[in-house]
This record gives C-alpha cells, sequence and structure tokens, in this order.
C-alpha cells in the first residue's frame, strides 16, 4: 500500500511538472508576448469591417509620423506614436469626412473614406511630444492604393485621421508595434 502511495504522489507530480511554465519566468509568459513584431509577416487583410482597440489606462500618445507604404498584395500607413501608453482604435469606413469638434467637412480623394480614430491621445502641450507636422495629406506614389492620408488632429482623448482610399471599401488590418510606439493599418490592394 506504501509503495502504491509513493508512486501515486510521483505520478502527479510528474503530471504536475508538465503542468508548469515551460522555463518562462513570471511576466514573461506567452500571454504577455507581443502579438505583431516588425519581423513578422503580416496577416492579409481579410474582411472590410469596423475594426476595435481598447488603449492602455495611462495612453497619452501624440503622432509624430506618418508612413506609407507598400508590400505585395497591401498598402500600409504607418502612424507613429510619443508618449506613455498603448494606443486603442476605432478604423471603419465612412461615407463623409467630418472633422471632429467643428463638424468641418474635409475633402478626401479617394473611392473610399477609412476613418482612423487613435484612442488614448494626448494634446501635444499635454504630452510635451512634438507633433507630426509633414504634408497634409500625406502621400507616397510607392503606395499606389492610397489617395493620402489627411490630418491628425486631437479631440478629446483621440487623434482622428482620414485615409483616402482609391478602390471600394477593400480589407484592412489594424495592428500595433513597439520600439517605437506604431499604429499599423494594412489595406488590400494590388500586389
Amino acid at each position: 500500500m506504501r509503495n502504491r502511495m509513493v508512486l501515486m504522489v510521483a505520478a502527479a507530480a510528474v503530471l504536475l511538472a508538465g503542468c508548469g511554465n515551460g522555463g518562462t519566468t513570471p511576466g514573461n509568459s506567452l500571454a504577455s508576448a507581443p502579438t505583431t513584431s516588425a519581423d513578422a509577416a503580416p496577416a492579409m487583410p481579410a474582411d472590410a469591417a469596423p475594426k476595435r482597440g481598447t488603449a492602455s489606462d495611462d495612453a497619452g500618445l501624440t503622432v509624430t509620423n506618418i508612413r506609407l507604404g507598400h508590400q505585395p498584395g497591401f498598402d500600409r500607413v504607418v502612424y507613429e506614436l510619443d508618449g506613455p501608453g498603448a494606443p486603442g482604435w476605432l478604423v471603419q469606413y465612412t461615407d463623409r469626412a467630418v472633422q471632429d469638434g467643428s463638424g468641418n467637412l474635409i475633402d478626401v480623394a479617394g473611392r473610399s473614406i477609412l476613418e482612423v480614430r487613435i484612442l488614448g491621445s494626448a494634446y501635444p502641450f499635454d504630452s510635451a511630444v512634438t507633433p507630426y507636422s509633414g504634408p497634409d495629406p500625406a502621400t507616397d506614389p510607392a503606395a499606389p492604393g492610397i489617395a493620402g492620408v489627411y490630418r491628425t488632429t486631437v479631440f478629446e482623448g483621440a487623434t482622428q485621421s482620414f485615409i483616402g482610399v482609391r478602390a471600394d471599401r477593400p480589407a484592412f488590418t489594424v495592428t500595433t508595434l513597439s520600439n517605437p510606439t506604431r499604429l499599423v493599418i494594412d489595406i488590400a490592394g494590388a500586389p
């Protein structure tokens, strides 16, 4: 009987060891690992449904740069951000570009308008970060599906921007990257 108890305890210990964290240290589990990286192959855009993400509680970010580029199968818009925390977002197609706060209409080139709201934003005077001051709209002939990226105005904790898309509401994805913090929007397009 005693040998049987020792054998059961030993078997339980082996089973529990197999359920351990596999050598990871606290705070370094797979659940806390980044879900995107600059080296990872991007997911191809599959749908045009609105996309949402929640900002971290400490977010106070300011857009510092906008970059456009092209990858096989999609065009990319990158909003570079500086300040504390991680951004949230609401990205969706809209029929008209209406500026937050003023209600003014913005003339956006292209067949479709993708509205981008970067949540967890801070006014530059609050974040002490130098804001984006490049062209409006930002354009790049290397990204042929994007007619332009318009405005980056902050209103009530959200930076609003519009992407003029040359196609009729193509699929898109939204991801974040870190070091530096970036919000990345990939829009399906020509190869």
